[in-house]
């Protein structure tokens, strides 16, 4: 499809009068073609969607249509910017091949990564007031957007199934790395266990840092963005994420290994939040599971990244041969630091 050859449609579809010049790109996201649009005194998101990640967009509308429904009783304490209904009632818009979806845009800060504690401590405490939110609803409503997205098993076996197939030879640091991730297997019967224990609840289950729009002075959280993986998980996915991105003192992208560590003053920072917002609501199984939680995000996207070098980077995006290889020895390392870190 052309660029916004798609508008004339989209138009009809949301009684709107958009031009081509009033639509720019934005931001960074990797999954969908994102774009602002300046209408007069309105702004907003539009998003081309990406069928590719997303093999059933219909299930993200689903769950976000209900969001929609049950809004008043969220009661959130931050802006929520869920897609806007085109005239047929729906949230996600069909023009000849593609889908698109629009949404509110909301002005503010949004950090690649944390400076401060006091950061941390905000961040967390958005995702799990979110999650409180969400204790309101029947989560049984909502549907599994990506079966299997944060099952610990399903990954561990996917690497097995990977180690078997691989054409890739088994030697020097790939052995070291697979030998490392096998060696894990521990960590999928702790899952197995904590799932037998755990209530299932309403998560984000992408808790990036750059999923927020924090206020300009950094003080409060104003919005939580990035809504496609809204569906039924448990509590330590969302902070094990957290954990995963904000108190890891390098990026999943660094090759500075001897400097990739745990953050002990943002990981306590992350803690306290989700104990301080939880501590009455969450049950107590949930609360002792958050440490858990950080293991096992690190070691699943290890997994991830270990089986997609091998599988021959079909999955995420690379700029060199070797960087899923690398993004998974730095999983690895911070595992490490995590696993010594004393709770």
């Amino acid at each position: 499809m052309n660029t916004f050859s798609f508008l004339p449609e989209l138009n009809r579809l949301y009684d709107f009068n958009w031009r081509h010049d009033q639509i720019i790109p934005f931001g960074s996201g990797h999954i969908h073609h994102t774009y602002k649009v300046i209408d007069g005194q309105d702004t907003y998101i539009l998003q081309r969607f990406n069928k590719d990640v997303f093999k059933n967009p219909e299930i993200i509308s689903h769950n976000h249509e209900l969001l929609i429904k049950y809004m008043d009783y969220l009661n959130l304490p931050f802006r929520f910017p869920l897609p806007i209904v085109n005239v047929l009632g729906f949230t996600l818009s069909a023009v000849r091949e593609d889908f698109f979806r629009i949404s509110p845009f909301v002005a503010g800060v949004c950090l690649e990564e944390i400076s401060e504690p006091s950061q941390a401590y905000l961040a967390a405490k958005a995702f799990a007031e979110l999650i409180l939110a969400g204790n309101n609803l029947n989560v049984q409503e909502f549907k599994e957007v990506i079966p299997g997205f944060l099952d610990l098993e399903l990954r561990f076996n996917q690497l097995l199934e990977a180690i078997d197939q691989t054409k890739i030879p088994i030697e020097g640091e790939v052995k070291t790395l697979v030998d490392f991730f096998l060696s894990r297997e521990y960590l999928v019967g702790e899952y197995k266990t904590w799932k037998g224990k755990l209530p299932i609840r309403l998560t984000h289950n992408d808790t990036k840092i750059n999923n927020l729009i924090f206020s300009e002075d950094l003080k409060s959280v104003k919005a939580v963005i990035d809504l496609d993986t809204i569906m039924p998980g448990y509590v330590f996915n969302d902070f094990g994420d957290l954990v995963r991105t904000v108190a890891c003192t390098q990026g999943e992208n660094s090759t500075d290994w001897s400097e990739i560590n745990v953050d002990k003053s943002k990981y306590d920072s992350l803690h306290q939040a989700f104990i301080d917002v939880g501590q009455g609501i969450f049950t107590q199984e949930e609360l002792n599971s958050l440490h858990f939680g950080g293991k096992m995000m690190t070691c699943i996207t290890g997994f991830r990244f270990l089986s997609d070098y091998l599988n021959g980077n079909i999955y995420y995006q690379i700029k060199y041969g070797e960087q899923n290889l690398h993004r998974a020895k730095n999983q690895m390392m911070l595992l490490k630091s995590l696993e010594k870190l004393e709770l």
